[in-house]
């Protein structure tokens, strides 16, 4: 397998997460690997987190960038829209995760808020790009009633729900 060694200007490059074949998706993984350190520290450092707390939050981050965006989308990490963040929480957590609850998911989510507020202020994404991931990260309500439905499911009923919010 290829070594992979990023500079920090290659972990901060937009381009660097293009996945477009199999190499590309292992390349952009190992990158946000060290993107996310550097995310962490930061969480750490500057917003002086509890080390546990930092974890938590850098932890459901990589889950929603490297699991879901990586892998799952192959999609670029800075190229996507909050409806990504919906079909995420709303939808692909939900029938990904043997026992999916709002605990775990809200901390998930202020992973991703504090994530790309931490990309927005190195100017690696738009202002007004964090500001509707804030708002997606925030539907606590919606993704509970979403959780408690899924929940609910009976019969063919996960056609309807699947439906109502796509994964992708």
């Amino acid at each position: 397998m290829e070594q992979y060694s990023f500079s920090t200007t290659e972990i901060f490059a937009s381009s660097t997460y293009e996945v477009q074949t199999l190499a590309d998706e292992i390349r952009a993984d190992l990158a946000c690997k060290e993107l996310l350190k550097h995310f962490h520290q930061d969480l750490l450092s500057e917003k002086r987190l509890p080390p546990l707390e930092a974890g938590l939050r850098a932890a459901g981050a990589d889950y929603f960038l490297r699991d879901y965006l990586i892998d799952h989308c192959r999609m670029n990490i800075f190229h996507f829209s909050a409806a990504q963040v919906k079909g995420f929480a709303g939808n692909w957590y939900i029938i990904s995760t043997l026992e999916p609850n709002l605990v775990e998911l809200e901390n998930i989510l202020l992973g991703i808020r504090d994530f790309y507020l931490f990309c927005s202020a190195r100017k690696l994404s738009a202002p007004e790009q964090h500001d509707d991931i804030e708002q997606a990260c925030s539907d606590l309500s919606y993704y509970r009633q979403r959780i408690d439905d899924f929940h609910a499911l009976s019969g063919d009923g996960f056609s309807n729900w699947n439906r109502l919010c796509p994964d992708k």
